[in-house]
């Protein structure tokens, strides 16, 4: 989670909502992170998440990535929560738990849909402090 959370504060030097996403093979090895970059790349679907499982699934060669575990900041929104699924992702840390946005334990609760294929073991709360002060701080600079 330190790495994702590294990722996060660049994103935020960026200019960019800071949430990290690192993701890593069954043996601990990172195979991708990424922060968002959806205000660089002009592309709504360029959350952290999504760029670390693009980039995972090209160094794997396959879109398919079932023991793997990724960890990122902030919960997952429905996108990337659709996208975590279609990977197989093994397990999911995250930090901030987000009432607004957040599809893991709130909003449309993605995982537990019938129509969802796949399920991670998900673990909530990792680092929540820290995850959650690096968005407070960075939305409180902008109002």
């Amino acid at each position: 989670m330190n790495l994702a959370l590294i990722e996060a504060e660049e994103a935020a030097r960026a200019g960019e909502v800071p949430v990290g996403a690192v993701l890593v093979d069954a043996h601990g090895h990172v195979l991708a992170k990424a922060g968002n970059r959806v205000e660089s790349l002009s592309d709504p679907t360029a959350h952290a998440e999504i760029l670390a499982l693009r980039e995972a699934a090209r160094v794997r060669g396959a879109p398919r990535l079932e023991d793997c575990d990724l960890y990122v900041t902030l919960e997952p929104c429905a996108l990337c929560a659709a996208a975590i699924s279609f990977a197989r992702i093994r397990r999911l840390y995250f930090g901030a738990y987000d009432p607004k946005m957040g599809a893991v334990e709130h909003g449309p609760k993605f995982f537990q849909q019938p129509t969802c294929h796949h399920r991670p073991e998900i673990y909530g709360g990792i680092e929540e402090r820290r995850a959650g002060e690096l968005l407070r701080s960075f939305f409180g600079d902008r109002r």
